[in-house]
């Protein structure tokens, strides 16, 4: 019973990997299926064009500081919503009334 389950599931996602996608179709213009495929190069070469670190020594500073504000402003939104009185009268509102 599994193995028709598997090959069903097979069926359908191969089915599904030929499907065509008008839409993105349409937005190729035909200088750019003109094009040449773009060469493949080996990934050491790329690599190699990596600049070292992207990030200076005056950036975690920044970010820390900014770590902290996003902090204080969760503190700041994490106490209640509805003040006191508030829940009070709402808790009347919805009391069901007393019985006579």
């Amino acid at each position: 019973m599994r193995r028709s389950y598997a090959l069903v599931l097979i069926a359908a996602l191969g089915a599904a990997g030929c499907t065509q996608f008008p839409q993105l179709d349409a937005t190729l213009t035909d200088e750019s299926r003109r094009a040449p495929y773009p060469d493949l190069v080996p990934l050491s070469g790329l690599q190699a064009r990596i600049d070292g670190t992207r990030i200076d020594p005056g950036t975690a500073p920044a970010i820390e500081a900014r770590i902290d504000g996003l902090k204080s402003r969760a503190t700041a939104l994490s106490g209640t919503v509805i003040d006191s009185d508030t829940r009070a009268r709402m808790q009347q509102g919805v009391q069901p009334p007393a019985q006579q």
